[in-house]
C-alpha cells in the first residue's frame, strides 16, 4: 500500500532530529580530520598527506550527504535555529567533493598533494623549484647532498632575502626562484576545479566560486558587488601611496630599475607577493620619521624566544577579561620549525576538538612582524573558544571576514603606548612622529587591500569558466596589475603557474575574508576605542587592559554563527553595514601628507 503523501511530508520535529544528528557527526569527523591535518602541517609525508586526506574526505563526504538531503525540509515552517543550521548547513564546504566515492578521494588527494607540494617547496640555486630528492646512499653522496642543501632556500629563506635585500638582482633571483615551485601543481588545480565544480553543482550551485559567495547572508552577486563598494571607498588612498612609494623606489633603484608610470615592479617591494610593503619602509620613510625603537632590535635585545612571543599575545586579551588559555595550548602548539622534519610553516590558528584544543602552528621569527602575526592567530584560538557553547554548526564567526578581523584588531592596539605600557619601549614617540607610524602601518594594511581582493576574483573567474587553463596565468597577471599596480620581475607565459606560489590557492583557502578583514578591523577598531572612551587620533588609540572594550568584544565573539553578520556587526559597532570610512578616519592625516608629496608626480598607471 502506497504511503499518502502527508505521512510522507517530513515534520519540525524530523528536521530537528536530522540537525541533531547531523552535528554529532560531524563534530567527530572534524575532530578526527583535524588531528589528521596537524600531523600532516607539522610532519609532511607521503603517509601524513594521504591519512590527512582519507580524514578530510569522510568528514567532507558527510557534510555533502547532509547538505543535500537538506532541501527536504525547505517548506517547513521551522524554529529560527533550526532553519538557520540547516541553511549553514548547506553552505559548510569550502571543497564540495562530488558523491562518486572514487571522485571524492580523489579531489581530496589532490588539494592535500598541492598543499604538501608548498609546504615542501625549495629553490636550489643552480637548480629548479620544488622539494629537494635525496642523492644516492653512500657517505659521498651524504656529503654531495649536505651542500645540496646548504643552496636550496625554502620560503622563510626566500622571504627574508625579498624583506632585506636591497639587490635588484638577488631580488628577482629570489622571487624566479620560488615561483618556479608551482607548474607541477597546473594539472592538478585543472582537475581540482574541474571536481570542485562537479560537487557545487551537486549541491545547487553553480560552480565552487557561487557557493564560495553564498556564505555572505545574502546573493552570491550581491556579495560580489559589495566587496566592489568597499573597494571603491578605500581605491583613492591606495592610488596615492602606490605613487609614493614608485617615485621613491625610482630614486632608490635608478629609472632603469623602476618606471617613472606603469606599475611598479612586484619583486622590489619587500614580500613574494607584494601584498604587504613594510619592508621597504626604510627606503620611503619620511625625513626625521624615525619613532626612536625598532620593535624587532627591542624583542632581540631583551632575548625574547618564541614561547614568550605568543606570551605577549596571551596577556592581551587576558588584560580585556579573557582567560588564559589552557595548558595544553602550550603543550601541543608549534612554535618553531623543526631541524629534523618538514612542515607547513604558514602561521594558522587550530581548534582541534571544538571546545578547549587551542594551538597555533608557527614557524615564529623574533621580528615586529611575527609579532603581530602571533596577535592575529590568538584572535583566532580566543574567538574559538568564546563560541565554543554553541551548538556545533554554530561555532565559527559570523563570517570568515569576522574570523581574520579579530587577532588585528587587537593589533592595531599595538600601539607606541601599549609597547610602553609591557616595557618593551621607554617613552611614547611625539604625535609629531605619526606620518612615519601611518606610512609604516599603511605599506601593510593598506597595500594588501587589492591583492585580498584579486586572490579570490581569480579563483572566481577559473571555477565560473571564464578563465581556462590555457589562461590562467595570463588572467593572474591582468588581475594583479589592474588592482594592485604591479608586474612580475620578468616575462611570464601559461609554461608558469604564478597562482600557484601563493599558499591559499595551493590549499583551497578562499582569500575574500582577509580583505573583509582588512576593512572590518578598522571598523571593529574604531567602535571599541569609542566603547573605551579614548578621544584623539584613532591610530594613537590601544585598548590594552580596558575591560569595557573587552565585554563588547566578548559579547559579540559568543554570538559565534547563531545570527547573521549584520547582527554581529551591530552587537559590536552599532552599524550594520561594513564600513572602510574607518581606513579613512585613520589614515587621514596620511592622505593629506601623500598628496603633498606627491604633486608633481604621475598618479595610476
Amino acid at each position: 500500500m502506497k504511503r499518502t503523501a502527508a505521512a510522507q511530508a517530513p515534520t519540525v520535529e524530523q528536521a530537528r532530529a536530522f540537525v541533531n544528528e547531523a552535528e554529532g557527526r560531524l563534530l567527530d569527523l572534524a575532530t578526527e580530520a583535524s588531528r589528521a591535518d596537524w600531523v600532516k602541517s607539522t610532519y609532511i609525508t607521503d603517509d601524513t598527506e594521504t591519512l590527512a586526506a582519507q580524514a578530510n574526505q569522510r568528514a567532507i563526504s558527510a557534510t555533502v550527504s547532509y547538505a543535500k538531503a537538506a532541501p527536504r525540509f525547505d517548506r517547513l515552517a521551522l524554529p529560527d535555529d533550526v532553519a538557520r543550521k540547516l541553511e549553514l548547513l548547506k553552505l559548510s564546504l569550502t571543497l564540495p567533493a562530488p558523491s562518486n566515492r572514487k571522485e571524492a578521494e580523489e579531489l581530496t588527494r589532490i588539494v592535500a598533494a598541492m598543499e604538501g607540494t608548498y609546504g615542501k617547496g625549495k629553490w636550489c640555486k643552480g637548480g629548479s623549484g620544488g622539494p629537494v630528492s635525496p642523492p644516492a646512499q653512500g657517505a659521498a653522496m651524504d656529503s654531495l647532498r649536505s651542500r645540496a642543501e646548504d643552496d636550496c632556500l625554502d620560503i622563510n629563506a626566500l622571504e627574508r632575502i625579498l624583506a632585506e635585500s636591497r639587490d635588484p638582482n638577488e631580488l628577482r633571483d629570489a622571487w624566479l626562484g620560488w615561483h618556479k615551485i608551482s607548474p607541477p601543481m597546473r594539472k592538478d588545480f585543472t582537475r581540482y576545479v574541474e571536481l570542485g565544480n562537479k560537487g557545487a553543482r551537486e549541491l545547487g550551485f553553480g560552480d565552487m566560486g557561487a557557493l564560495w559567495r553564498s556564505k555572505y547572508d545574502m546573493p552570491p552577486q550581491a556579495f560580489a558587488r559589495e566587496l566592489d563598494r568597499l573597494w571603491e571607498q578605500v581605491r583613492p588612498l591606495y592610488l596615492s601611496l602606490h605613487s609614493y612609494v614608485r617615485w621613491k623606489l625610482r630614486e632608490e633603484y635608478g629609472p632603469g630599475v623602476v618606471p617613472g608610470t606603469g606599475p611598479l615592479p612586484a619583486h622590489l617591494l619587500g614580500n613574494m607577493w607584494a601584498q604587504e610593503w613594510g619592508n621597504v619602509y626604510a627606503l620611503v620613510a619620511p625625513k626625521d620619521a624615525d619613532p626612536g625603537y625598532d620593535l624587532t632590535a627591542r624583542l632581540k635585545a631583551k632575548g625574547v624566544d618564541p614561547k614568550e612571543m605568543v606570551r605577549y599575545g596571551e596577556r592581551f586579551f587576558v588584560s580585556l577579561g579573557f582567560a588564559p588559555l589552557p595548558a595544553t595550548f602550550w603543550e601541543r602548539s608549534l612554535f618553531v620549525k623543526p631541524r629534523d622534519r618538514e612542515v607547513v610553516c604558514h602561521a594558522s590558528a587550530w581548534d582541534v576538538d571544538n571546545v578547549e584544543d587551542l594551538r597555533i602552528k608557527m614557524c615564529i621569527e623574533i621580528t615586529a612582524e611575527d609579532f603581530r602575526t602571533i596577535h592575529h592567530e590568538l584572535g583566532h584560538n580566543f574567538y574559538q573558544r568564546a563560541y565554543n557553547r554553541q551548538p556545533f554548526l554554530f561555532r565559527d564567526s559570523a563570517n570568515d571576514g569576522f574570523h581574520e578581523a579579530i587577532g588585528d584588531t587587537i593589533a592595531l592596539s599595538v600601539t607606541p603606548r601599549y609597547l610602553k605600557q609591557i616595557g618593551l619601549i621607554d617613552e611614547e614617540p611625539d604625535p609629531s612622529k605619526d606620518i612615519g607610524l601611518l606610512l609604516q602601518m599603511a605599506l601593510d594594511k593598506l597595500a594588501f587591500l587589492p591583492f585580498g581582493l584579486l586572490v579570490d576574483q581569480w579563483r572566481w573567474k577559473v571555477f565560473a569558466g571564464e578563465v581556462g587553463p590555457a589562461d590562467y596565468n595570463a588572467a593572474w597577471w591582468t588581475l594583479r596589475e589592474r588592482y594592485q599596480g604591479v608586474s612580475a620581475p620578468a616575462p611570464r607565459s601559461e609554461a608558469d603557474f604564478d597562482p600557484g606560489a601563493k599558499y591559499h590557492v595551493a590549499a583551497n583557502v578562499p582569500y575574500a575574508r582577509y580583505f573583509l578583514a582588512d576593512i572590518l578591523q578598522f571598523q571593529f577598531h574604531r567602535a571599541l576605542c569609542q566603547a573605551a572612551g579614548q578621544q584623539g587620533a584613532l591610530n594613537r588609540c590601544s585598548i590594552y587592559g580596558n575591560r569595557e572594550a573587552g565585554q563588547r568584544l566578548q559579547k559579540m565573539l559568543e554570538m559565534g554563527q547563531s545570527r547573521s553578520w549584520p547582527d554581529a556587526l551591530e552587537a559590536l559597532t552599532g552599524q550594520r553595514q561594513m564600513d572602510a570610512s574607518a581606513i579613512a578616519d585613520y589614515f587621514a592625516p596620511l592622505k593629506r601628507w601623500l598628496d603633498d608629496q606627491n604633486a608633481g608626480h604621475p598618479v595610476g598607471w
